[in-house]
């Protein structure tokens, strides 16, 4: 059959049109008007005309009678005059209802309203015939010119897990749980890409969270209770591991400027049943109560931006974790820091931070670098020199805690110190750092304001005399100080050992061989006398332990005076700060030999005097006191000659021959295994190979 409406010829079959015409008598008489009243009355608000669930609820709202002409509810007047019943069913059928797109049992039919705007370079004769034609997204309210960019619109809604909206009721699939360290929480699909998600969760990130989480312990066993902020929150899973181990000694605050994540956050303390007082806005607080009976632990969920509620209320405990760098909420985070608070953050931008994006770097930290073997270390000391001058310009000065620069992120935990003396104290500790190009050694420039003549002179090496042109450039402004407290790293490791989180363990360990410059040998748990003697920030920090009590005598200033003489005698035990930087094996191996193990080689670097540890910056990275004419002369020493072309041409000479006796032991060494950092076999074996490939040069040294 041909049905021929307002100038358009549309064929339709016979029997599909007998079809239609069918289902459309068929239809039960029982749905009136009232029921599609209470379809969209449950809706936050009236959803679009063209939305329907049902044929029969569009030709309601074009009230079909036979015996009066009625215009068609979704064209205007100027493209589909008014008609009769029979050809607006028609109508309605061929252009509105058989191009919809379904999703969730509504159909979205093409709309012709004046809701989008024309292309204003259109003649007037055209602009009757393109009046807009378009979609309404029913999840949110988007308009979308052609059937199939609607339908892609609406799969990316899906994929980000948005199927509920201002206008469906229907409940979305359920979430993927994740279970980490006895917390449950939902995330959402494609929670792993953040373009993808409005809430956030990456798995690889739980040793950090582990990290803080431990910091945050030892905090609470110093005063009870304590504030603490997640100020992005995305799932919640980090405050809720602090409120649910650490109970009542902390109160915990969860923000998120996202209303989806809020939304989150909100199921997750419920499925970990947890209290939950909701605070959308600042002074209105809305309480709504876990499933829980037995627990007496409440959560606060706020959606504000993080710099508003850090400048309106005050925290002891801050962790900041954006995406990307954090700069821009620092000062935010200091104005109301308590005193002796912690301040954490998580950055994220590893491109700038290890020099791939220098340019970025300069922008968002004012800092120059290049691309150097000890990069991780720079970009802790890039993102401390700034959490410095922000904390200097609110008259507080830190003290750094804790400083982790691995794979996916850096993380930098910090004490705050109230005081402009504090401030400045840790203001003169950002310098610039003097780098040679050739052989990459550094040293910090000297103190002062004094422009030096020549100031190659501070590099202890002398590639600037043997080699033309400029060897070194500047790098900074950079912070020089120590990277780690010894005292606050241990009780982070027993608070991991007591809640069970295996996977610092290892990394707190090698964290405080590092802050001690002492190898993992010598590295003991025992003694906790000595742990709670130590003093940070100049104050003495009590600890739960009987040993520490005992120093604490209530009411007599003398029993104080004794206590902090020997917190002071602890300090001057360890004083020395571990040296700046570290050198990578691999990077200064000599050619044709074979290095010694690195533990070996530890041990070899500590006989000779000085002081020598491993560094969680660089599996093949020796932090020590020796400069690295001294490191490379050692590394020689006890190198032994690789035989690649055979034993007739005789041993390599080496300038080192002269200490031939002593290169047999290191031999006889490289066989034992070493079953706490099995990676020394590899770089051995690489070793190896990178000097065999080249056996012609071999024999001509």
């Amino acid at each position: 059959e041909k049905v021929k409406s307002n100038n358009l010829d549309v064929k339709i079959p016979k029997s599909e049109l007998e079809t239609e015409e069918k289902g459309t008598e068929e239809e039960p008489t029982r749905e009136s008007d009232s029921s599609i009243l209470d379809a969209s009355s449950d809706y936050p608000r009236d959803k679009h005309i063209s939305i329907q669930r049902q044929l029969t609820d569009l030709e309601r709202l074009a009230d079909l009678k036979e015996d009066k002409k009625k215009p068609c509810p979704l064209c205007p007047e100027e493209k589909f005059k008014a008609c009769y019943g029979h050809k607006l069913r028609r109508h309605l059928q061929n252009l509105h209802w058989k191009v919809s797109v379904e999703f969730k049992g509504y159909r979205m039919c093409i709309c012709h309203l004046p809701c989008r705007p024309v292309k204003p370079n259109l003649v007037a004769d055209q602009t009757l015939s393109k009046m807009g034609a378009h979609y309404h997204c029913i999840i949110c309210s988007a308009t979308i010119a052609r059937r199939t960019d609607m339908i892609g619109h609406i799969n990316r809604h899906v994929n980000k897990g948005e199927t509920e909206s201002r206008f469906i009721t229907v409940r979305a699939p359920a979430n993927e749980v994740v279970k980490e360290s006895a917390t449950d929480v939902q995330v959402l699909p494609n929670h792993s890409t953040p373009q993808k998600t409005d809430s956030y969760f990456n798995p690889r990130m739980k040793l950090n969270r582990q990290l803080i989480f431990c910091a945050l312990a030892v905090l609470a066993e110093e005063r009870k209770p304590i504030e603490c902020l997640d100020a992005f929150g995305a799932t919640g899973i980090m405050g809720l591991q602090w409120a649910k181990h650490l109970r009542s000694s902390v109160k915990v605050t969860i923000n998120d400027c996202n209303e989806k994540s809020v939304t989150i956050i909100k199921e997750n303390c419920h499925l970990n049943k947890m209290k939950v007082k909701l605070n959308i806005k600042e002074g209105e607080n809305d309480g709504t109560v876990g499933d829980g009976e037995d627990n007496t632990d409440t959560i606060e969920v706020t959606k504000m931006d993080a710099n508003v509620i850090m400048h309106l209320r005050a925290f002891d405990f801050i962790h900041l974790d954006p995406f990307g760098t954090s700069v821009n909420y620092l000062d935010s985070a200091f104005r109301n820091v308590r005193n002796l608070g912690i301040v954490s953050l998580t950055s994220t931008d590893i491109s700038s931070l290890y020099a791939k994006a220098q340019h970025v770097a300069l922008r968002h930290y004012g800092c120059n670098i290049v691309r150097t073997e000890y990069y991780r270390e720079l970009a802790a000391r890039i993102v401390i020199a700034a959490v410095t001058r922000a904390a200097a310009r609110c008259n507080k000065g830190i003290e750094v805690l804790l400083a982790v620069a691995l794979e996916h992120f850096v993380l930098v935990v910090v004490r705050v110190l109230r005081g402009p003396a504090t401030a400045d104290n840790s203001a003169k500790k950002i310098r610039y750092l003097i780098h040679c190009q050739w052989c990459e050694e550094r040293i910090f420039q000297k103190e002062g304001n004094m422009v030096e003549e020549n100031p190659y002179q501070q590099l202890p090496c002398d590639c600037h005399g043997s080699m033309p042109g400029r060897t070194a450039v500047v790098l900074g402004p950079l912070w020089s100080g120590s990277l780690f407290n010894t005292g606050f790293l241990r009780r982070m490791l027993l608070k991991a050992v007591q809640y069970g989180l295996d996977e610092a363990q290892p990394l707190l360990k090698t964290l405080v061989c590092e802050a001690e410059c002492t190898t993992l040998k010598q590295f003991s748990t025992h003694g906790p006398g000595d742990e709670n003697k130590q003093e940070e920030c100049g104050v003495y920090i009590k600890t739960s332990n009987i040993s520490a009590e005992s120093y604490v005598v209530p009411g007599k200033r003398k029993g104080e005076e004794g206590m902090r003489s020997a917190a002071k005698r602890q300090k001057a035990e360890h004083s020395a700060e571990h040296p700046a930087f570290y050198y990578n094996v691999h990077r200064h191996s000599i050619r044709g030999m074979n290095m010694p193990k690195l533990n070996k080689f530890l041990n070899y670097l500590s006989e000779a005097g000085y002081r020598v540890s491993r560094t969680h910056f660089d599996p093949m990275g020796v932090r020590t006191s020796a400069p690295l004419a001294q490191f490379k002369t050692v590394l020689m020493k006890y190198s032994t000659p690789t035989y690649a072309v055979g034993q007739a041409e005789g041993p390599v000479h080496l300038p080192a021959d002269d200490h031939g006796g002593e290169k047999s032991p290191a031999a006889a060494d490289t066989k034992e295994e070493d079953a706490e950092f099995p990676e020394d076999d590899e770089s051995r074996g690489s070793a190896a190979v990178s000097t065999e490939s080249h056996p012609a040069h071999c024999a001509a040294d």
